[in-house]
């Protein structure tokens, strides 16, 4: 081995210079659709526009999980979980749209408990603006007025009678909506409260719930009908009617 410097060796001295990561970062406004009180939900980061590297690309298709608490300020609905993907960057905004939606774990275990039938019930449908959403409900049997034993568990054919009220319900319900009508019904709980009165004639329920949404398949993106669900009618800030100046009567001396 020939003796000599190795010119590719480097200096021993030499350090890597260091480089904050987000000095390269843009930020930009997270907006939920309008149908909730409080359409703004965060901020998000993203590497800037880099040759043919746009920083929308790389925003579009991101999904964020937000609780309903937070967009309708309302702790008693802590437990549900709103996922919104992001579909549409208008300058420093991303409009996102309905992804899907969940229950927390720790209520779905606070509702199971012993001596009572856990029902459940799953169906595939198609909202009339042509989104695919798989629907999961949630349900559990109660006792009945001067009911005298200690468990309250259905038969086996009451079951799949009250299955089958489930998923008939949530067709029905779904079908003849859009996909922001069907969040609504999700928020106002009046698809499960149905189901609870439609079979209550089989064995009384409590406890019922749409707990889980899954969006299946999507229509061609239509920036149009995103903008329309973005759209808030701005109420007006009420600040009081003017007051008249008053006038100073002269005194008598």
């Amino acid at each position: 081995m020939a003796v000599g410097k190795n010119k590719r060796k480097p200096k021993k001295g030499a350090k890597k210079k260091i480089v904050d990561p987000f000095s390269r970062k843009e930020w930009y406004d997270v907006r939920a659709p309008s149908l909730f009180k409080n359409s703004y939900v965060g901020k998000t980061f993203v590497n800037q526009t880099a040759g043919k590297v746009l920083a929308s690309d790389s925003l579009k298709g991101r999904v964020f999980k937000v609780s309903l608490a937070d967009l309708n300020k309302d702790e008693d609905r802590s437990y549900r979980i709103i996922k919104l993907i992001a579909e549409d960057i208008q300058g420093n905004q991303v409009l996102t749209n309905f992804h899907g939606m969940t229950f927390t774990t720790d209520k779905v275990k606070s509702l199971v408990r012993k001596w009572q039938s856990l029902i459940e019930g799953v169906v595939e449908v198609k909202t009339n603006d042509g989104y695919v959403v798989r629907l999961f409900c949630i349900g559990f049997t109660k006792k009945r007025v001067n009911h005298k034993k200690s468990n309250c568990y259905a038969q086996t054919s009451q079951i799949k009678q009250i299955r089958k009220k489930m998923v008939d319900i949530m067709t029905r319900e779904a079908v003849t909506v859009d996909l922001k009508n069907l969040f609504q019904k999700f928020i106002s709980e009046s698809i499960s409260k149905q189901i609870e009165n439609e079979c209550q004639g089989i064995y009384p329920l409590q406890n019922v719930y749409i707990r889980k949404c899954k969006v299946l398949k999507k229509p061609k993106f239509d920036a149009y009908k995103l903008s329309e669900m973005h759209t808030e009618i701005a109420a007006k800030e009420d600040t009081g009617a003017p007051v008249a100046p008053v006038q100073s009567t002269p005194t008598e001396d």
